[in-house]
């Protein structure tokens, strides 16, 4: 228990279960949509199965997972997917 003080003290958080579970939708959102992308040959959808997969390494807010997601999945659903 004194290592989780220890991390606290310097500014380290562990996620909370509502992040994790959105980290994990959306990633796996991500690979279906780059899958999808690379065999109908559509570089958008591609890319933005990509960008589902790894924004949530530079997102450190649950709020802001979700917001930034459901962004990214309107715009597959946009782009037609």
């Amino acid at each position: 228990m004194d290592t989780l003080d220890t991390l606290q003290s310097m500014g380290l958080t562990l996620p909370t279960p509502a992040y994790i579970l959105g980290a994990i939708l959306f990633g796996i959102l991500g690979m279906v949509a780059y899958w999808h992308g690379k065999k109908v040959q559509r570089p958008r959808t591609k890319w933005l199965g990509v960008a589902l997969m790894f924004y949530p390494y530079a997102v450190s807010s649950t709020w802001l997972l979700y917001g930034v997601g459901a962004a990214l999945c309107v715009g597959l659903w946009l782009d037609g997917i």
